[in-house]
């Protein structure tokens, strides 16, 4: 096949366009060619946006410090782009896929990523930043596994099992988009899809989602890949043990079911302990005015029977509900014995005894501009100004002033419902450690994500924050990652270290509300010009707007 994977193990130093590959670190090639073509996750043919012909696309299947190449070739009709959540670009913002800091691959044009996984483990996905193309498709799974010479705490599983389940549309990319180009929400969707499928209880011709053998444990690495909905997931008389979320060994505690918010992902093992016969995998929406379901069969091996019509039942919604998932929330902790990328134990870190210098407040809102429906981040709703121009392009060839204005956004959300339509850069102070309130007035439920960078998740709380809060925060062992939820009129807190230069995407994971505006990016420079802090612009960088016909300033030293 041409498009095809391949390991390449790097036996002299050298540079692959922006990485300095050290000898030893092997370098996984693919090439993916990304088209149209017809796929029906909830039973509806449409227009899909495949990699490969898969939907979902290839996995990247990979080893801590593994340096990853990916030539993607676009053959829609469509600007593309993808981008590596939880993935942190040390030093490569260049890299991330996101508007704000690359041109889009044209139509019939490819680009080849150059980054590595430095220094992370666990469990991740790519997706499209560009239009409403997540709706469609697009997506699969990347996940980082220990080096060989570092323990994980548990056992080699007898088979990992990738799941990436979320809520659907039928509509497609280009109609949903014109919706929200309209001013109008895309409303609720129309099912939960799970691996690109879905089922209903008793359907006879369901293919199996997993087989069993009995007596083995099975990884199932779970991500909600969806646009708005949090989703409970469940295996039918099967318990599940937590033992990663999205890049931290944790805990190992044991669920019957599991809240999953969109764009989060965990690692569970499942061991095979029942009758043998068929079960079923659910997966059901959470805080949804109308609930949605599906299910996957999961068979034993030399099993006899269906599954059982009686399903586990989802925990109870509204109050007792967010009561319940936020409990859940505080139970998964940093397991502080394990090594993660490195042979030192995850607690070896303690971020608790870390001083703040400077705390930024966001609350999001849900507003009107010229008629039209806006979200926003202390009265900002994010918007490429110069949409030829990417934001970390302008900054690095000396022309931001011509493409965006730093600290619109304050870092305390004013009264009031107004809004501006801007593009929303804030100053980050490198290696400065930040506090992050994430404050929800509304009446739904929120997922914030931030990228090129792992945070402490130390609070989910009810009610409104005030630096009082602070003595309920989990300073020992918080969970490092990079995705937090927030529920109705709750907040949430985390703390980072400013420690990675570049220009990272800090978005709602609701892709109705990223695309209209909320969402900020994080501009961290290190005054130094350094490499040692972050790479020059990559020879291969394609170029747009107005930096095309600009010298290239000095690279690096």
């Amino acid at each position: 096949m041409v498009f095809s994977t391949r390991m390449i193990f790097v036996v002299l130093f050298l540079c692959v366009s922006v990485t300095c590959v050290i000898a030893g670190d092997p370098t996984l090639e693919h090439e993916w060619k990304v088209t149209y073509g017809t796929i029906a996750p909830l039973g509806v043919p449409q227009q899909g946006i495949l990699i490969n012909g898969q939907f979902p696309g290839p996995a990247i299947n990979c080893t801590s410090n593994n340096n990853i190449v990916v030539n993607v070739f676009n053959q829609l009709d469509e600007p593309f782009l993808l981008t590596w959540a939880g993935i942190q670009q040390r030093k490569n913002s260049w890299q991330d896929g996101t508007l704000g800091t690359m041109c889009p691959i044209l139509p019939g044009k490819n680009y080849t990523y150059r980054f590595q996984v430095k220094d992370q483990i666990g469990t991740y996905f790519y997706f499209p930043t560009t239009a409403l193309h997540r709706a469609s498709g697009g997506i699969g799974m990347l996940k980082v596994h220990s080096r060989p010479l570092i323990p994980v705490p548990f056992d080699n599983p007898a088979e990992e099992y990738p799941v990436l389940l979320g809520d659907w549309f039928n509509k497609g990319h280009k109609s949903l988009k014109t919706i929200l180009d309209s001013g109008r929400s895309i409303g609720r969707p129309d099912g939960i899809q799970i691996n690109g499928q879905s089922s209903k209880v008793g359907d006879a011709n369901a293919k199996p989602l997993f087989t069993f053998e009995a007596g083995k444990t099975y990884r199932f690495r779970v991500c909600n890949v969806g646009l708005r909905l949090s989703v409970n997931f469940r295996v039918q008389g099967h318990t599940m043990k937590v033992v990663e979320v999205e890049g931290s060994h944790t805990v190992q505690n044991v669920y019957d079911s599991l809240d999953l918010h969109v764009g989060q992902c965990m690692s569970v093992l499942v061991t095979a302990d029942q009758t043998p016969k068929d079960y079923y995998f659910v997966a059901s929406s959470r805080f949804a005015q109308h609930p949605l379901s599906t299910v996957a069969v999961i068979r034993y091996a030399n099993g006899n029977g269906a599954a059982s019509p009686d399903l586990p039942p989802p925990p109870a919604e509204n109050t007792k509900g967010i009561a319940w998932s936020i409990s859940q929330f505080r139970s998964f902790r940093w397991n502080l014995t394990a090594s993660a990328a490195r042979p030192n134990p995850q607690g070896s870190y303690k971020y608790g005894k870390i001083n703040i210098t400077r705390t930024i407040k966001i609350a999001n809102s849900r507003s009107s501009s010229n008629g039209k429906l806006r979200f926003g981040i202390n009265g900002v709703s994010h918007v490429d100004v110069d949409a030829e121009t990417p934001l970390k392009l302008a900054e690095y060839y000396g022309v931001a002033d011509k493409v965006f204005t730093y600290n619109l956004m304050k870092d305390e959300p004013e009264e009031g419902n107004k809004v501006e339509v801007s593009a929303n850069v804030v100053n980050g102070t490198y290696r400065n450690f930040v506090e992050i309130i994430f404050e929800n007035n509304e009446k739904t439920i929120q997922t914030w994500h931030l990228d090129g960078f792992s945070f402490f998740a130390v609070a989910i709380e009810p009610g409104r924050w005030s630096p009082e809060k602070r003595k309920n925060y989990n300073l020992l062992d918080a969970l490092s990652r990079n995705t937090i939820q927030v529920y109705p009129n709750s907040w949430a807190a985390v703390m980072t270290t400013l420690d990675n230069a570049g220009m990272w995407n800090l978005r709602s994971e609701m892709r109705e509300r990223s695309y209209l505006g909320q969402q900020l990016y994080l501009s961290v420079v290190s005054e130094a010009r350094s490499l040692r802090d972050e790479y020059s612009l990559p020879e291969t960088q394609e170029l747009c707007g107005i930096v095309k016909s600009l010298p290239k300033p000095a690279p690096y030293t």
